[in-house]
C-alpha cells in the first residue's frame, strides 16, 4: 500500500523527521530525499509566483469578509451576487502583463473584461470549497487562469477564450452550452497572437513564441461555435444570470474581443454585467442583444455556465 500525500495539507517538522527517517515505510531514501525536498520547496514556489501588493491583499481579505455577511446562493445567481459587489471598479488594460516572466498577477484596484470574470469564479470558488483564505483564492485563481491549473511560463495562461472555455471545462469549472443554444460551427484559424507577434512584449521570446504556435495549432482541430446574434433573441429565455458571455468576432485570427456575465433585469430581459472599457465595472444600459448590435466586426456569443 503506498503513502498518501494530501496536497496543502500540513508538513511541518515532526512530519518532514517521520517521513525522511523512515515511518512511512513505502519509499526507498532516494525516494524520501526528492519528495521531501518537493514537499519542502513547492509550498515556496507557489508563494513566489504570486505578484500582488499589500494593497491587493487587503482588498482579497476584505473582498472575503463582504461576502462572509452575504447570503450567497450556491447557483448562478451566487456568481451574479459576488460579481455585482465589483460594480465601479475601474476598467485597467494590461495588468497580467508585468515584469519578465510570467506570475500569478493578484489585482483587484483595477481590472479588464476577462480578469473581472476570472477573480469572480475564484471567489465563487471559495464559497463553494467553504474556504475563505487569501491562498486559497490564489489557488482557485491559479486553477482558473491556467491551463490545466498549472503555471507554466507566459504560454501557458489561457489567452484565447475559446481555449479558456475548453480548458476550464475539462476541469470541470464550466460548461459551454452554445451548441446547446443552437450555435453554428464554423472554420477559423485562431492565431492572432502567432501573426501579431510584435504586439506582444512576451513573445520576443523566442521560446513563448513557439508555445503559443502549438496552441494556435491545437486550436484549430476543433471548430470555432459561436451563436449569431440574430438568432438570440430566440434563445434569451434560455439564458441564466450568471452565464459567462463571450463576444465573438470577425476579426481575423481571432476568436473573442469581450466577455462579461449574463444578468437578467427586471425587464425581464438579459444584459451584459462586464468591465468594460469606457470606465469600470458595469451593467450595459441596452439589452444585450442590442449593445452587440452597436459592437463593431460582432458576429454573435460563446456561452459557459460555472458548475455551481
Amino acid at each position: 500500500m503506498g503513502a498518501k500525500l494530501r496536497y496543502g495539507s500540513h508538513f511541518g517538522f515532526k512530519e518532514w523527521n517521520n517521513f525522511y527517517y523512515g515511518e512511512i515505510d513505502n519509499f526507498d531514501a532516494m525516494e524520501r530525499y526528492y519528495i521531501g525536498l518537493v514537499l519542502l520547496f513547492f509550498p515556496m514556489l507557489l508563494v513566489a509566483q504570486v505578484n500582488c501588493t499589500d494593497t491587493d491583499k487587503a482588498l482579497v481579505l476584505q473582498k472575503i469578509e463582504q461576502l462572509n455577511q452575504l447570503d450567497i446562493a450556491e447557483t448562478n445567481d451566487g456568481i451574479i451576487t459576488i460579481a455585482k459587489t465589483f460594480l465601479g471598479t475601474p476598467y485597467v488594460a494590461k495588468t497580467l502583463e508585468i515584469g519578465e516572466t510570467e506570475s500569478l498577477v493578484v489585482n483587484l484596484q483595477g481590472l479588464d473584461c476577462t480578469t473581472f470574470v476570472e477573480n469572480v469564479l475564484a471567489f465563487g470558488l471559495l464559497q463553494k470549497q467553504g474556504n475563505w483564505t487569501f491562498d486559497d483564492f490564489t489557488k482557485n485563481l491559479r486553477a482558473i487562469r491556467y491551463r490545466n491549473g498549472v503555471l507554466d511560463g507566459y504560454a501557458s495562461r489561457l489567452h484565447y477564450f475559446t481555449d479558456w472555455i475548453r480548458n476550464n471545462e475539462t476541469k470541470g469549472l464550466v460548461r459551454d452550452i452554445t451548441t446547446d443554444l443552437g450555435g453554428n460551427a464554423m472554420d477559423k484559424n485562431i492565431n492572432f497572437m502567432g501573426t501579431h507577434r510584435e504586439l506582444y512584449p512576451f513573445l520576443q521570446n523566442d521560446e513563448n513564441f513557439g508555445q503559443i504556435l502549438k496552441t494556435e495549432m491545437e486550436l484549430a482541430k476543433e471548430p470555432f461555435c459561436y451563436l449569431p446574434t440574430a438568432q438570440l433573441i430566440a434563445v434569451e429565455n434560455q439564458l441564466r444570470s450568471g452565464d459567462i458571455i463571450a463576444l465573438a468576432t470577425s476579426i481575423k485570427g481571432l476568436d473573442v474581443t469581450h466577455t462579461g456575465f449574463a444578468i437578467r433585469q427586471p425587464s425581464g430581459r438579459i444584459h451584459l454585467l462586464h468591465a468594460s472599457i469606457s470606465g469600470e465595472v458595469t451593467i450595459s444600459e441596452a439589452p444585450l442583444v442590442d449593445y452587440l448590435n452597436k459592437v463593431k466586426n460582432n458576429i454573435g456569443i460563446l456561452v459557459a455556465r460555472p458548475t455551481r
